[in-house]
């Protein structure tokens, strides 16, 4: 029976809090996960469908995630505990009629007796707890069970019928009792009650269902054939709300466009002209094309925004020094934001060696036509920066390199011609903005404020389908092959329960040292007594790991039973080790001080101290041509970007380098498909797809800097390309027609409703 409609001014069910709809126990354990409203847990989808009798793939299962499976009982037994707390236990063993798994249950003698009882041999069990490892096996400790074989007729032929829908769960929140919820939730809801953000048209054209019997297909499906159409209907929805904020926002900003850019084309007998000519090797032929792509807009009126993405190694940093002088020739000013000291004091260090002379000016040994190159970083002495901030100020025509000091209002640059911004994905949205909001000088006719260019790069490649999914209102341009002289890096997966192939690494590295190379040696922690669960860098300047780490939490299958590496120390470890014997090791931490790094490097750079033992703050920019051999100790503790990332660091010369990456992870666990994926390619854009692959997309629309939950439920941009393209039609066509969704208020309603304002801002802005 359809509900009646609600009373006029009452609160709609979807809008409800969970603590009305279905009690405050089960809200409150709802509300641990992000659901807090009826439309919260509508949305709130099952992992899987199992059929009752078909056991559960045990081998599937991922150690440290939270798990509902279905499973035959093979034995059972209770006993007394030797220490009396608690008095007993019941020990179980389940399996899917290939693999099998423990399961332990602890409590009072008397109980634990009936529930072995319960569990008898046989016995078809539904368990919901978390996937550890004990002794060498995996098992269930303490879960929450359900016997199925306790079914009567009724309710095991229901469901025989129909597909068990299986939730994320919780200790404390099975998959049972989250259906449950969901079921008093669905039970109270009629037409009238749940939006319909697709309009009609495109559900015919695409033949799908209605939002109501989406969900109830979704959550109570009488087959799998209602579950995946049910899903193929939220799955339109999803990509259609996304793709439609995106239109709305491109059609908003070309609609209201105010904003204008000084012009800024390359003089003739330029500054670019004479690093050109100097440089002793030829661009690339992609270094040409996104160079000529740069130039033409930089040569406009209308703000350029553009994302320039580059493997590591691709010469980004060159392509971005060429935009630059382009803009200080024709007597702007260009800016140069990074995360880190470390990476800007490098890119300050790098940008003078490239220009030689030409980053002289004004001194005697500055060549004809020159500019200065500043750095202005939180260590930058002050009255360096009081003489920085005042020619800067002058509208001197200048490259500033700096990090969030660059950000001070205190900072200002006039004639800021062109903003760069380098490892976007370090800083959150309001921070890469900052600089480019606060704008230039007023023209001196018109009386218009000048927009800064904005140039946006990462080491990051981003598959072809985030691009287009994600950075919306950016013009993308790529680098995809690596200049002359630069090999590929091989790198080699290393057990640590291999002790002579370890104790190899540190001979090998001895002999690069021999032959003038550089050795890094990266640990995921500073200190031995520090949090496992703490990134090593979270007192790095970025304020906190970074968002693109771990593929996935670090389970049981990543936490050996060893300590993990720390830098402080293998410090020790390596200094007396044998094979190093007379070779200097240095230490590079997040925790140190601005001079002490740039010391730690200087030795590093000069082979004062060839061996350089750190955390990943070293990741991005670090450029020493002579380093050529990198070493990632418990390399499982972090994701695919960052292990390309650290790889990147070695191989910058013409010598040939190497990576060594160790690791205490078990064949087939997710870990070693990561770091297996990492050693077979060198190619950041496969690798950028693999990391999807293995761990979808995680937040693509910017939570990991607004700290919500994902904003995808069930689209992946992976998978759902073409869907994705059709949708972002649809949304165009509509936007076209009612740019402010005005007949499409359902949907205007969805996008405010899924994407809060800074995920809105990230999809249009990042």
């Amino acid at each position: 029976m359809t509900p009646s409609a609600a009373p006029r001014g009452a609160v709609p069910p979807l809008d409800r809090s969970l603590e009305r709809l279905v009690g405050k126990a089960t809200a409150t354990q709802l509300a641990k996960q992000g659901l807090t409203r009826g439309a919260d847990l509508l949305r709130h989808l099952p992992r899987r469908y199992d059929t009752w009798g078909e056991l559960t793939d045990l081998a599937a299962l991922i150690e440290g995630e939270q798990a509902t499976i279905q499973a035959q009982v093979l034995r059972s037994s209770s006993r007394r505990t030797r220490a009396g707390r608690p008095p007993a236990l019941m020990e179980a063993t389940v399996t899917d009629g290939a693999a099998t798994m423990d399961v332990v249950l602890f409590g009072a003698a008397g109980q634990m007796k009936a529930v072995a009882e319960q569990l008898r041999p046989g016995t078809t069990v539904l368990l919901s707890g978390k996937v550890s490892r004990h002794q060498g096996r995996r098992q269930l400790a303490s879960p929450r069970f359900h016997v199925l074989d306790e079914l009567d007729e009724a309710e095991r032929e229901a469901l025989l019928a129909r597909p068990m829908p299986i939730y994320p769960a919780t200790d404390s929140l099975p998959s049972w009792r989250v259906a449950k919820a969901v079921r008093t939730v669905l039970d109270q809801l009629g037409p009238q009650d749940v939006p319909e953000p697709l309009p009609e048209r495109i559900r015919r054209q695409a033949g799908l269902i209605d939002a109501l019997t989406a969900y109830q297909w979704a959550h109570s499906p009488r087959d799998a054939q209602q579950w995946r159409a049910a899903r193929n209907r939220l799955r339109h929805e999803e990509a259609l709300i996304l793709q439609t904020a995106l239109a709305q926002r491109r059609a908003h900003h070309e609609a209201t466009r105010t904003a204008v850019a000084w012009p800024l084309p390359e003089p003739s007998g330029s500054l670019l002209a004479d690093l050109d000519a100097s440089l002793p090797y030829a661009l690339t032929d992609g270094q040409r094309r996104v160079g000529a792509e740069l130039a033409a807009e930089l040569a406009g009126t209308v703000p350029m925004q553009r994302l320039l993405q580059g493997d590591v190694g691709s010469g980004k940093t060159l392509v971005a020094l060429r935009a630059m002088l382009q803009v200080v020739g024709a007597g702007g000013q260009a800016a140069l934001l990074a995360p880190t000291e470390v990476l800007a004091t490098q890119h300050h260090a790098s940008l003078s060696a490239i220009l030689g002379p030409l980053a002289r000016g004004g001194m005697l040994d500055g060549a004809e036509r020159a500019t200065r190159i500043h750095l202005l970083t939180g260590s930058t002495p002050a009255a360096q920066r009081r003489d920085i901030l005042a020619d800067l100020a002058g509208g001197a025509g200048a490259i500033v390199v700096g990090t969030h000091a660059l950000l001070s209002d205190t900072v200002q640059i006039p004639f800021l011609g062109l903003v760069v911004v380098d490892e976007q994905h370090r800083f959150g949205v309001a921070q890469r903005d900052a600089l480019r909001e606060r704008g230039g000088a007023a023209d001196p006719v018109t009386g218009q404020r000048r927009t800064p260019h904005l140039l946006v790069m990462t080491a990051t490649p981003i598959p072809r389908t985030i691009a287009m999914t994600v950075f919306g209102d950016l013009a993308t341009s790529v680098l995809d092959e690596l200049p002359a002289g630069r090999s590929p890096v091989v790198t080699y997966l290393v057990p640590w329960q291999r002790q002579t192939w370890v104790e190899g690494i540190w001979r090998r590295a001895a002999q690069e040292v021999a032959g003038g190379g550089r050795v890094y040696v990266v640990c995921p922690r500073i200190s031995a007594d520090q949090d496992a669960d703490q990134d090593a860098d979270q007192d790095e300047e970025t304020g906190g790991p970074d968002p693109a780490g771990p593929a996935e939490p670090a389970g049981p299958e990543q936490a050996p039973a060893r300590p993990l590496a720390a830098v402080e120390e293998w410090v020790e470890r390596l200094s007396g080790e044998p094979a190093l014997a007379g070779i200097a090791v240095g230490a590079l931490t997040g925790r140190m001080t601005s001079a002490e790094k740039e010391e730690a490097m200087g030795a590093f750079s000069s082979g004062a101290a060839p061996i350089l033992v750190s955390t990943t703050v070293i990741e991005v920019g670090v450029d020493v041509p002579e380093a050529t051999m990198m070493v990632i100790l418990d390399a499982d503790r972090f994701g695919l970007s960052q292990l390309h990332q650290l790889r990147g660091r070695v191989g910058r010369g013409s010598a040939e380098a190497i990576c060594m990456a160790v690791t205490g992870v078990e064949v087939g666990t997710t870990a070693f498909h990561r770091l297996k994926a990492f050693a077979s390619t060198t190619d950041g854009f496969a690798l950028a797809e693999a990391d999807l692959e293995l761990r979808s997309e995680g937040d693509v629309l910017g939570a990991s800097q607004s700290g919500r939950a994902s904003g995808l439920d069930l689209l992946r941009v992976t998978r759902d390309a073409e869907l994705l393209t059709t949708a972002r039609r649809q949304a165009e066509e509509i936007i076209a027609a009612d740019p402010e969704l005005t007949e499409h208020r359902a949907l205007a309603a969805a996008i405010v409703d899924r994407l809060d304002e800074e995920s809105q801002a990230y999809l249009a802005r990042s």
